[in-house]
């Protein structure tokens, strides 16, 4: 996946959210090794130090663990992926609702487009 970064906002946190989705898009499997920070950084061609605290976050949400003198490792806690699944979700869903009423259009509106679109689809 290649890594999409811009400057509206700070690049640590673009980076959380970036990891974040390849962790629950499957991308990233539950219990697989990181690359190293360095690695990460060089991908992403952001300072170490940048990756660092993203990863560090990711710790903190537990997405992410650490073991002493192997490396970081995705967590292998489904719930919890599924969890930062529903969160990310529901989050874009609002994105949606929002661009739509910033359009002049009501949430019924709103839905009655995304069913159009999904019937096409199918």
């Amino acid at each position: 996946m290649p890594w999409e970064l811009n400057e509206d906002r700070p690049i640590y946190a673009q980076l959380i959210e970036q990891i974040q989705r390849q962790i629950i898009s499957g991308a990233y499997q539950p219990g697989e090794r990181l690359p190293s920070v360095r690695d990460l950084a060089a991908q992403a061609a952001v300072n170490p130090n940048t990756m660092q605290r993203a990863l560090s976050e990711l710790e903190r949400s537990g997405l992410v663990f650490t073991q002493r003198t192997s490396g970081r490792y995705i967590t292998q806690d489904q719930a919890l992926i599924q969890a930062a699944k529903q969160a990310l979700a529901q989050q874009e869903a609002e994105t949606f609702l929002r661009r739509m009423a910033a359009l002049g259009l009501d949430r019924s509106q709103s839905l009655e487009i995304l069913q159009e679109i999904t019937t096409k689809e199918e």
